[in-house]
């Protein structure tokens, strides 16, 4: 019989490729509404009392996190899923009916999720804990749609070709088991209509756990998400994406796996951290803390593994844009895995709580490290999934630099405006008065949100640019896979 080669299945990926540049516009559209917003709060009458429920700060905040989390960020990790897993396992999804079926209707099922968290939220209705605002009927359809998600992870790597389990595998793995444990722990809920005797809404909830015990549970998922929606995947993307692009092979795979254990078994104890002096017992959150420090060890092996994969070629990241954008990337998981341990240390997570630093450390991570490697991840994908040749790389590289200078902008303007927040509240006269109103630190940082404002604006100009290059991709003359590929084949 006739050896030909093997013909991937990407419809799957192409959908959620769609969602991940539509979901992106959106939620970094409504962050830069928001940066406006907080910089000139006038911004918000001027669509007068009709639409100013729906547009104020509070009713968008959580539209904007779960957007770039849940709608941005997973789209990204499911398109990169149904692309790295059939070519990793050297298998089509197209091979089996069963996982085609799976896989589209996860994308749907995926998309009327995603449909009503939008209009639920935009009505006010929320749970009011932080990523985790839907109310049961939502939690239950996302159970699903993981589920469904989970069985095409499964079922793929269980109709493999390829014994050995390349390194990323072992991080969407991660991704699955982690998120799954922790969003079904700390969304326990009981809804009040049926515990009241049909008194109320019927889909009005109140949470199993309550106090300390609410707010354990709660961080003990919400800083886990971090660690298993923008980080392991991401990781899981750049093993795979960066040694394709650059032909370069793994630098060390033991690093990798030492790295892996490691991350599992440090980040699920750090969630701590976010509940320094609180009511939560002393012990556990100085074991936050401890726990967030160690956790530099394995953050930074990933990240200097990624370095090191481009030792005698880093030609190459002057000469490709794309390369720029992975490297980049690991080079803010490395900043931003240092900043987060150092504000969980209790001396300066005194100065730094509540304050606009965190806030500048969780988008100098989202921006530079998830952002820029979901993106040239579709970069990357694009050519072979649409069998086009990229649009313009000059394009990319204006864009790298764009959102390069945005991300720039947009963390040391909330370094300063942290650290003169922290200070400022601290500050108090010879009688010890506090020395500041808080209309003063509020007047004393107007500049840096606005600078904030401005950077954030630069992100998203950029992302619009983005999508520009994808859909011209997809628009253009057909090619041939192999006249796409001049990196030397990734052994697996």
């Amino acid at each position: 019989m006739e050896n030909r080669p093997l013909e991937y299945d990407y419809s799957v990926a192409k959908l959620f490729m769609f969602t991940t540049i539509v979901l992106g516009i959106v939620g970094m559209l409504i962050g830069v509404i928001l940066a406006f917003q907080l910089a000139f709060p006038s911004i918000n009458l001027l669509l007068g009392e009709g639409l100013a429920e729906y547009t104020n700060f509070s009713r968008l905040r959580p539209l904007h996190t779960d957007a770039v989390i849940f709608g941005f960020t997973l789209s990204g990790v499911f398109a990169t899923w149904y692309y790295i897993g059939q070519r990793v396992l050297k298998v089509s999804m197209a091979e089996s009916g069963f996982l085609m079926f799976i896989g589209k209707l996860h994308f749907w099922l995926y998309v009327v999720g995603v449909a009503a968290v939008v209009v639920s939220l935009f009505m006010g209705i929320t749970t009011s804990k932080e990523y985790a605002e839907f109310e049961w009927p939502i939690d239950i359809a996302i159970v699903i749609v993981w589920v469904l998600w989970g069985i095409s992870v499964f079922g793929l790597i269980g109709i493999r070709r390829e014994r050995s389990l390349y390194i990323s595998i072992w991080y969407y793995i991660a991704t699955f088991l982690g998120i799954a444990m922790l969003y079904l722990f700390n969304n326990m809920e009981v809804p009040t209509y049926f515990a009241s005797g049909g008194i109320g809404a019927w889909y009005h909830s109140v949470s199993m756990y309550s106090g300390t015990n609410d707010a354990l549970v709660q961080w003990w998922y919400g800083h886990n998400a971090v660690a298993f929606g923008f980080t392991v995947p991401i990781v899981a993307m750049i093993y795979y994406f960066l040694p394709k692009e650059s032909g370069q092979a793994v630098y060390s795979y033991k690093l990798s796996l030492l790295s892996f254990w490691g991350l599992m078994f440090v980040y699920l104890w750090a969630g701590g951290h976010h509940l320094l002096f609180s009511t939560v017992p002393d012990w556990m959150q100085t074991m936050g803390s401890v726990f967030s420090v160690i956790l530099i060890l394995p953050s930074w092996g990933s990240a200097i593994n990624m370095l090191l994969t481009m030792k005698g070629e880093w030609q190459q990241v002057a000469s490709s844009p794309l390369i720029k954008f992975m490297v980049l990337a690991s080079t803010f998981y490395m900043f931003s895995t240092l900043e987060g341990p150092i504000q969980a240390i209790k001396s300066v997570n005194a100065l730094a709580h509540f304050t606009d630093w965190i806030v500048g450390h969780v988008h100098d991570g989202v921006l530079g490290w998830v952002g820029f490697m979901i993106m040239a991840a579709l970069f990357h994908m694009a050519p072979r999934v649409f069998k086009r040749e990229l649009y313009s790389k000059a394009l990319m590289t204006t864009q790298f630099w764009i959102q390069t200078l945005g991300v720039v902008l947009y963390f040391t303007s909330m370094w300063i405006a942290g650290i003169t927040q922290g200070m400022m509240w601290r500050a108090h006269d010879e009688f010890g008065n506090l020395a500041y109103s808080f209309i003063d630190t509020v007047t004393v940082l107007h500049p840096y949100y606005t600078i904030r404002a401005v950077g954030g604006l630069l992100y998203l100009i950029g992302f619009f640019m983005f999508a520009y290059n994808i859909y011209k991709t997809m628009s253009a003359r057909p090619v041939e896979e192999n006249e796409l590929q001049s990196a030397t084949p990734m052994a697996a």
